[in-house]
């Protein structure tokens, strides 16, 4: 069974990359919805019940107008491509020395210069990797606390990934949030985001070296394991040819943004493969059996977000009666509602998937970028502040530190503080380009 779904996983990603050849949405969402239910008996809850409301929007569909579910596939084909790609990529680069270099090194200087590292370096991690940033950092600040015990300088490290990781939704250009929130506002530039959400990552980032444990100096020992400088480099420049793939194919060929991001992941996938095989060496097919979780959340969210905004769409009959004051209010709400929901174990795909389906669609268009800055600073600052959040999980599951401890004992300060300067940034946004 195994075998079947990790099969059904390439035939999605193969009709993702070949998105534009005529049938290939129908076969990506086909391969999608048989890999989610064959994997049923071992997905966890929030995933099923957004396949099932996904399952329901398309009986809504078929009655309203099939026309949606052609477009509802399309999208849940390449976002679930998108998703694939990003997961075999991060399979093929935690292999590498020069990751392992480049996570061992983070935990070197004195606390305030290893905070910093560590949360930046897991940004860095993170744009490539997704959550194998979180494992691959995370299992290093384990074996610091199996090997020394619990101290604060564990704690800080533990802080640090969280948020370091945490950010990552809001600036990275290969992340789902940023993926995601590009696909629902298509009139949204990335570049012009991005100018935005960039500096608020690394102001948030900044601003965590309040709200930390003080160490001793004997707790701030610099490991023996640092990387050099050829390490960092080759993994910038992967960073950096990944990306510039990404803008090179949407902007200059006009590619959607998960298309290209999706494109541009596998053709660094099959360079680390010829690099291999240049040197003699033929590493296993990566198994990708395991990520119906992912398939369910992402596609059905996609599937969901597309058919709301195409039905809110048909309704719509020239623009909406709102007055003009209440846009900047609604965008400062958007942050607040990504993190209550966080906090009630909603996933922020499926409110990314709401607020950009339907509100997207009678959002003014001069003004679109305050809303688009709402719902990414959102989805970041609730990776890192609720204790729900996978990273939050997956740290728990590492370092035996619980996510209830590290969302409110040691993030809620710093999440509150991020959600006021996100509303205020989307808000502000908003009133002036309106």
């Amino acid at each position: 069974m195994q075998l079947i779904r990790s099969a059904l996983a390439y035939i999605a990603l193969i009709a993702a990359i070949l998105a534009l050849l005529p049938g290939m949405a129908g076969l990506g969402a086909s391969a999608v919805s048989l890999a989610v239910i064959l994997g049923w008996q071992d997905m966890r809850r929030v995933p099923k019940a957004v396949f099932v409301v996904a399952g329901l929007a398309m009986v809504f569909a078929l009655g309203r107008d099939p026309g949606l579910v052609s477009s509802a596939a399309g999208n849940m084909s390449r976002l679930a491509g998108l998703i694939l790609a990003v997961t075999l990529l991060s399979s093929v680069l935690s292999r590498t020395k020069d990751l392992q270099k480049i996570s061992a090194s983070l935990f070197s200087g004195n606390p305030s210069a290893r905070y910093l590292s560590l949360s930046f370096g897991t940004s860095l991690v993170s744009i490539p990797l997704n959550f194998g940033s979180v494992a691959v950092v995370g299992s290093l600040v384990g074996e610091r606390m199996r090997s020394s015990g619990d101290s604060p300088a564990t704690r800080n490290a533990t802080r640090a990934v969280l948020r370091g990781f945490g950010v990552s939704p809001t600036f990275s250009p290969l992340s789902i949030s940023v993926v995601l929130t590009l696909t629902l506002l298509p009139g949204l530039s990335s570049l012009q985001l991005l100018l935005f959400t960039v500096p608020f990552s690394a102001t948030l980032v900044l601003c965590g070296l309040i709200w930390r444990e003080p160490e001793t100096t004997q707790q701030s020992d610099t490991p023996e394991n640092r990387a050099g400088l050829a390490p960092w480099l080759r993994f910038a420049a992967l960073i950096l040819a990944i990306c510039a793939g990404v803008f090179l194919l949407s902007h200059q060929y006009q590619f959607s943004y998960a298309h290209a991001v999706t494109l541009s992941c596998i053709g660094a996938v099959l360079g680390a493969r010829l690099l291999a095989w240049s040197r003699q060496t033929n590493p296993p097919l990566v198994n990708m059996s395991n990520v119906s979780n992912e398939l369910a959340i992402v596609g059905g969210s996609a599937f969901i977000g597309s058919v709301i905004s195409g039905a809110v769409l048909g309704q719509l009959s020239g623009d909406p009666s709102v007055p003009i004051w209440l846009w900047p209010v609604i965008a400062a709400c958007v942050p607040w509602v990504f993190f209550a929901a966080g906090l009630a174990g909603v996933n922020p795909i499926v409110i990314g998937t709401l607020a950009g389906g339907i509100l997207g669609v009678i959002w003014p268009d001069n003004a679109l970028i305050g809303l688009g800055v709402g719902m990414v600073t959102g989805w970041g600052i609730t990776a890192f502040g609720t204790p729900f959040a996978a990273n939050a999980l997956i740290m728990e599951r590492l370092t035996g530190y619980k996510a209830m401890d590290a969302s409110f004992r040691w993030n809620l300060r710093l999440s509150l503080v991020g959600l006021v300067v996100a509303s205020l940034l989307a808000s502000i946004v908003t009133a002036v380009l309106i």
